[in-house]
């Protein structure tokens, strides 16, 4: 005889020999239940190989344990993004272990037809992550959802944000490389309009201005990437190495690990030795910059720390929790290696 898939609880309650509510209290684990019934029903779920309905558990609960996780993002890469993709891991492995199913979309248009998805699957709650439009929060606030912002900014008072201190980063990576000598810098920054180049470059500008090291006495040089990938590094490079030779500049800074390997490539391949003649350093302390040689120094995100505590701020809001930080930004540190050291021999 063929064991049926799914039992009822109505069945599962008839083996034991006991209610339906009796049953339905020891399966959720609401309610009194004696040592002898207990034991009764959790036997007859093990002989039926009982699953409660997902939609059902949902129904008593009100809540359907999904959370939504949404990319705003324009231009590929996403989810295989060297910092996003690191977050968006953590936070599938936090919520797991809060007992939470994720609902991944990417949203390359800024619009309103994810989170319209997100609240057609009735989630629990949101994590909106990168730069997004104002109306989709003016959105989601409509429908009395938990959501939270992760590495973006707003002025909205009311918005649960989780931030990398990126301006704090810039300004370290800047007195790291002064502090080791160098007085010409050149750079190479991500797009402006995303909060996290437009930051980083912003601190390491800022802490050079502060010491007389500016752009107008032709210490700085800046140039700017629509992309912020390891070719856009490669070719900003390629395009500006003349200048950069002539201008026998001893540092370069670029805004994310990305542009900064495409950047040392170029000197590489050019002949320029890493780092006895120039150094080089990134941001976000991705896996290529440590396999890549020589290895990249480095500003170290705390992707994980980000990933984690977005499903556990999440979490709390979900359960009603008031007193929750309205931003949470993350410190970043300095991680060097062998682009701005020279190997004791």
């Amino acid at each position: 005889m063929n064991q049926k898939l799914n039992y009822s609880l109505r069945e599962l309650a008839k083996l034991a020999g006991v209610s339906k509510s009796t049953a339905s209290r020891v399966i959720s684990g609401n309610g009194y239940a004696s040592p002898d019934v207990r034991e009764r029903v959790l036997q007859a779920a093990d002989q039926l190989r009982y699953k409660p309905s997902a939609v059902a558990r949902a129904m008593v609960a009100k809540r359907t344990y999904n959370i939504g996780v949404i990319v705003f993002r324009d231009k590929l890469p996403i989810v295989s993004h060297t910092l996003y993709g690191r977050i968006i891991d953590e936070i599938l492995m936090a919520a797991e272990a809060l007992g939470y199913s994720i609902f991944l979309k990417t949203d390359r248009e800024m619009s309103l037809r994810s989170t319209d998805y997100m609240l057609e699957q009735r989630v629990d709650g949101l994590i909106l992550i990168s730069r997004l439009q104002k109306n989709v929060i003016d959105y989601v606030k409509k429908f009395n959802i938990p959501y939270l912002m992760v590495n973006g900014s707003t002025e909205d008072p009311d918005v649960v944000h989780l931030v990398s201190n990126d301006e704090v980063g810039g300004e370290r990576a800047a007195e790291y490389l002064v502090g080791s000598g160098h007085r010409k810098f050149f750079i190479i920054a991500g797009p402006g309009e995303h909060r996290s180049h437009f930051l980083r470059l912003k601190g390491f500008c800022q802490h050079l201005e502060a010491l007389g090291i500016s752009s107008s006495q032709g210490q700085v040089t800046i140039v700017n990437s629509l992309e912020s990938n390891f070719e856009s590094g490669r070719e900003l490079m390629e395009k500006h190495f003349n200048v950069f030779r002539e201008a026998q500049y001893s540092a370069i800074f670029s805004t994310n690990d990305m542009l900064a390997l495409g950047a040392m490539k170029v000197l590489l391949d050019h002949g320029i030795h890493v780092p006895e003649d120039v150094v080089v350093m990134g941001y976000d302390n991705t896996e290529l910059s440590s396999m890549f040689h020589p290895s990249l120094t480095t500003v170290s995100v705390d992707a994980a720390g980000i990933g984690r505590d977005a499903v556990s701020i999440l979490d709390r809001l979900i359960r009603g929790e008031q007193n929750v930080s309205r931003l949470t930004e993350y410190e970043s540190h300095v991680l060097v290696r062998q682009s701005t050291t020279r190997e004791e021999k």
